[in-house]
């Protein structure tokens, strides 16, 4: 059952859950936060939510992907870059997927923009990870889940933990509580069908994949980016290792 803020104070086990449309979810990874035992304190500052102004009520925040650019003028964006000090500061646990991940780089001095011949990530994509990514999990997906258009810097200080071909910065993590991914590992089933109907207008932008190799990939896939996923979140919440 997911957290209402509205109904009951957020608790130490929560997590705040940073989303950026209306019938957006956290999706999987949602699902699996529950059912490890945390709250889902959800919260779209894009509809007019305000963001806590400390943590300590939050096991830590997760920031999740949308439309819009990290260097889109809405207010709501640059507050977004702008509190990720907070958990930077008070070193809580926080992953920014996608977007969040663009952000976080921002946050950081890095910079987010397009691929320098205009190619996107849309749809399954190889996935290479670093040896800093290996020492910290054993098991990483050989294809990752795309959908975005633009990339991040890797921010001064990083560690690169995966990468890619087109996108070279696929994951890092930033000290020893800021995590950033740009791919995405949260999607049900029904999620990715609904994004590939409402997608299908950027399938032939350069370097897309069609819609059918979307859903095949899936089924070739999936399984392992979701043992992955699981994994990952334990590393990231609760800082313990792949065994």
């Amino acid at each position: 059952m997911l957290f209402d803020p509205a109904r009951q104070q957020a608790r130490q086990d929560s997590i705040l859950i940073v989303l950026h449309q209306e019938r957006s979810t956290p999706g999987r990874v949602g699902q699996m936060l529950v059912e490890k035992g945390y709250r889902l304190d959800i919260r779209r500052p894009a509809l007019g939510d305000e963001l806590p102004t400390s943590l300590s009520a939050h096991k830590g925040a997760i920031i999740f992907g949308g439309p819009m650019s990290a260097n889109d003028p809405d207010q709501f964006v640059k507050k977004e870059i702008d509190w990720l000090d907070v958990p930077l500061k008070e070193g809580k646990p926080f992953l920014g997927i996608c977007l969040g991940a663009q952000m976080l780089s921002k946050n950081l001095g890095g910079k987010v923009h397009p691929h320098k011949e205009g190619k996107v990530e849309i749809g399954w994509y190889p996935l290479q990870t670093t040896e800093k990514g290996r020492l910290l999990m054993k098991h990483w997906p050989q294809m990752v889940y795309h959908f975005h258009r633009e990339g991040f810097d890797l921010p001064r200080g990083a560690d690169l933990l995966a990468s890619g071909e087109t996108y070279p910065n696929q994951a890092f993590r930033y000290g020893h509580n800021a995590w950033g991914v740009q791919f995405h590992a949260e999607l049900t089933r029904a999620m990715m069908h609904s994004w590939v109907v409402r997608g299908a207008g950027r399938f032939g932008m350069p370097n897309a994949q069609v819609g059918s190799q979307h859903l095949e990939g899936r089924m070739l896939f999936d399984t392992a980016l979701k043992a992955w996923l699981s994994h990952f979140l334990d590393l990231v919440f609760e800082g313990t290792p792949q065994r």
